[in-house]
């Protein structure tokens, strides 16, 4: 792979839930070689109006174009396909994603524990997904189940294991339906389970169509006192570089995958030149090129 000239292209920056992709935001992370970016579905009400969802794929549309960009969707975190009302929201996510030229949209599954009912849950939800998968095939839209991790110390859901996601896609079995393959998420679970990140991922690298990535500090069994960072959170959504996720270890399969990587920071945030240059270093693989200048870390 010639990395100079693929990985940008490659490369998508998120907008941040709640954020607008404004016309010179778009262009600052095109100016920064970013060739995607992920933009934040409107909540459940806009998505089910057919006309607030137009106008507001559109607006959002215009303005990725505009800049020369790829996009992304993410569904709303707490969109969960299974009950009728949740699976018209589903359905106005793909509707805005082909409206605005989205490649696909990221939702979340199985984001419930292993509990009572789990499995009547389980059940309804894949019947749900297998139908609106057809959707997404019409509209040449790819589903991507994110895998998750606990944002704060608590009880993992069934997605904590991406395992779980891959068994749900090849059931459905839709070329519309891949995973999102949330690196970030990977690495917290692999802390709390004591377990590799390498183990983690390498088992659903063949069901990948998206990934997240971003660091954080895993299970956080090492105290880590810098003041910027809450001292708890464990989905802390850092910069490469400014935690403890083995880059050198993991970009080569991440990479192999031939899907794009949407670096999903959260604000307080470098400026995306920086998160583009922190980026390339960390899949560029070696642990001394890893690093982001502290006075430029969220």
């Amino acid at each position: 792979m010639d990395t100079e000239s693929a990985l940008p292209s490659r490369f998508g920056l998120s907008v941040p839930t709640e954020w607008w992709p404004t016309r010179p935001s778009m262009k600052e992370i095109g100016a920064a070689g970013f060739g995607w970016v992920q933009l934040p579905a409107p909540p459940e009400s806009v998505l089910v109006d057919p006309r607030s969802c137009i106008r507001h794929a559109r607006g959002a549309g215009d303005a990725v174009a505009g800049a020369g960009l790829r996009c992304v969707l993410h569904a709303p975190a707490e969109l969960i396909a299974g009950r009728p009302e949740t699976d018209r929201a589903v359905e106005g996510a793909i509707a805005y994603a082909a409206e605005c030229g989205a490649a696909a949209v990221v939702l979340h599954a199985r984001a419930y524990g292993d509990g009572p009912g789990a499995g009547d849950r389980a059940l309804a939800e894949t019947r749900s997904l297998a139908r609106i998968a057809l959707i997404a095939e019409r509209l040449g839209v790819t589903l991507a189940l994110e895998n998750l991790a606990p944002v704060y110390p608590g009880p993992e859901t069934i997605s904590a294991n991406p395992l779980s996601l891959r068994a749900l896609a090849r059931r459905i079995a839709s070329p519309a339906v891949g995973l999102c393959l949330d690196v970030g998420h990977a690495n917290v679970v692999a802390g709390l389970r004591r377990t590799s990140l390498s183990r983690m991922v390498e088992p659903v690298l063949d069901m990948v169509a998206l990934l997240h990535v971003h660091d954080n500090l895993g299970a956080r069994w090492i105290r880590d006192e810098r003041p910027e960072l809450d001292p708890v959170r464990l989905d802390l959504h850092l910069p490469p570089g400014r935690g403890s996720i083995p880059w050198e270890t993991v970009a080569p399969s991440l990479l192999g995958t031939g899907a794009p990587l949407v670096w999903e920071i959260h604000p307080p945030r470098p400026a995306p030149a920086e998160i583009m240059d922190a980026a390339r270093n960390a899949m560029e693989a070696t642990p001394q090129t890893t690093r982001l200048p502290a006075d430029t870390a969220a």
